[in-house]
């Protein structure tokens, strides 16, 4: 069965799944921040409000709202439809998985060597354009990057072994 998009692989996980799971931790978040505010004072003072009358009650109602959608989904029948297919969760992780490695990256390799390479890398691999064309596009798109905030106006990046070779 394919959706909307003409896409007919399998599906990876469903949609009830993912909105269960996801109110389920935003749930949580609301109970943790409930509790929290409680703890630091939800009743008022002379002076107004204590620091966590307004959070709690914000919490209460999101938590509110997530067992709300809890208790839906658990009323839903039928079949749910797919949140993502195999081949659109490849594409995702074709992105996702080089943004991941491109934060550690800067760490080592500085900032505007890191962006380089996931620009042009993106371009290669994802874009399937020219390599010399995404190299000359991430190399164009690091060096205005580097004279706009290192030299421009002056801002502290993240710095590599090429930024200290060259003297910055």
């Amino acid at each position: 069965m394919s959706d909307e998009t003409g896409d007919a692989s399998p599906p990876v996980v469903g949609k009830r799944a993912v909105e269960v799971a996801t109110m389920a931790v935003v749930l949580a978040f609301a109970l943790l921040m409930a509790w929290d505010n409680h703890r630091t004072g939800i009743g008022w003072e002379s002076t107004g409000p204590q620091a966590g009358y307004f959070p709690f009650y914000v919490s209460m109602i999101l938590a509110g709202a997530c067992l709300y959608g809890l208790a839906t989904e658990a009323l839903r029948r039928g079949a749910g439809e797919p949140f993502v297919r195999r081949a659109q969760l490849k594409r995702v992780m074709q992105v996702f998985v080089p943004t991941l490695a491109y934060v550690p990256a800067t760490q080592w390799l500085g900032i505007y060597v890191s962006s380089f390479l996931l620009i042009a890398g993106f371009m290669i691999v994802v874009g399937r354009l020219r390599v010399w064309v995404s190299i000359v596009t991430g190399l164009v798109f690091a060096v205005s990057m580097f004279v706009t905030f290192d030299i421009a106006f002056d801002v502290i990046m993240p710095k590599g072994p090429l930024e200290r070779l060259l003297g910055y």
